[in-house]
């Protein structure tokens, strides 16, 4: 399967000059809604996501997605693997099981977002689960940005990754873009373009 090649048919790996929600700034972004937005080449990719995840021998009970960035992948992950589909929200400091939703205790849990950056977010939610006694067999996402090492990836984790390096972390690619302090990104140096921030915000 050609990752990179689906995102590019999706216009979802954008070129330009683009602020991150870490404050760097990049030459390419990623954009996942553009891919989970039709329902059958989601499920083609959540499909080959949760081969990988079963070749490895992880059993789990429940999908556990952040909202709002990881729910459709989670959502999708959790069809393939025909297992429980809930979310977390975020609340002041981290995040929250609401609506709801209960986990029980060691209830085996894959955490699962659309993109891993430096899995920040995705810790916040396996903090909340194993709050609440459940058990977090593995991290799930379409596209790793490089921090992270992914299962039968070729990347080294850098200081940045916030993922315990006991748990594997499952993706379909590795997406290794280079990043820069706006003070020292060479596009703001030659001064022609201005960092957007798309996403969310476009």
């Amino acid at each position: 399967m050609h990752i990179r090649q689906i995102y590019k048919d999706a216009n979802a790996l954008l070129e330009g000059h683009f602020l991150l929600a870490s404050g760097n700034h990049s030459s390419y972004y990623l954009q996942s809604a553009k891919v989970l937005e039709y329902p059958k080449k989601a499920s083609i990719l959540t499909d080959a996501l949760a081969k990988m995840i079963r070749d490895a021998g992880i059993e789990a009970d429940t999908v556990c997605a952040p909202a709002i960035g990881g729910l459709l992948a989670g959502y999708e992950l959790a069809r393939s693997l025909d297992v429980r589909s809930i979310f977390v929200e975020k609340k002041e400091g981290g995040m929250e099981l609401r609506r709801g939703f209960t986990v029980s205790k060691n209830e085996k849990i894959i955490i699962c977002e659309d993109i891993i950056t430096t899995g920040g977010s995705a810790l916040k939610a396996a903090k909340a689960i194993e709050a609440l006694g459940g058990e977090v067999v593995a991290f799930a996402s379409l596209a790793n940005r490089g921090f992270c090492k992914r299962v039968g990836g070729n990347d080294t984790a850098k200081a940045e990754c916030a993922l315990p390096q006991n748990v594997p972390l499952f993706a379909l690619d590795d997406f290794s873009f280079k990043m820069y302090a706006p003070e020292e990104c060479p596009q703001c140096k030659e001064g022609k373009t201005k960092a957007i921030k798309p996403g969310s915000q476009s």
